[in-house]
């Protein structure tokens, strides 16, 4: 993990900020409407992580968005364009 993403993570222990809260959602459910797979916890469906969506879990979704930035075998514009912005959104936080 790089340094940038060790201080988000560190960021996301103590988060509770609506906005983020509302990026993770976009991010997680476009995930799922695109049928986006990552070696995850095959059990959590990124629409259940979504629906459950906990402070606690901004993390996760952190790394999710990391992993989708970062991807090259995720090409679509939209669904790295809202990784992107919940990266940002962390950053400003």
């Amino acid at each position: 993990m790089d340094k940038q993403a060790e201080e988000l993570m560190k960021k996301c222990e103590s988060m509770d900020d609506t906005s983020v809260m509302g990026s993770c959602e976009v991010l997680l459910n476009m995930m799922k409407d695109k049928n986006v797979t990552l070696d995850e916890d095959p059990n959590q469906t990124y629409l259940g992580m979504a629906e459950n969506l906990t402070p606690k879990d901004v993390s996760k979704v952190l790394q999710l968005a990391l992993k989708v930035r970062e991807s090259g075998d995720i090409t679509d514009t939209e669904l790295k364009n809202a990784a992107s912005r919940l990266i940002r959104a962390i950053e400003m936080s």
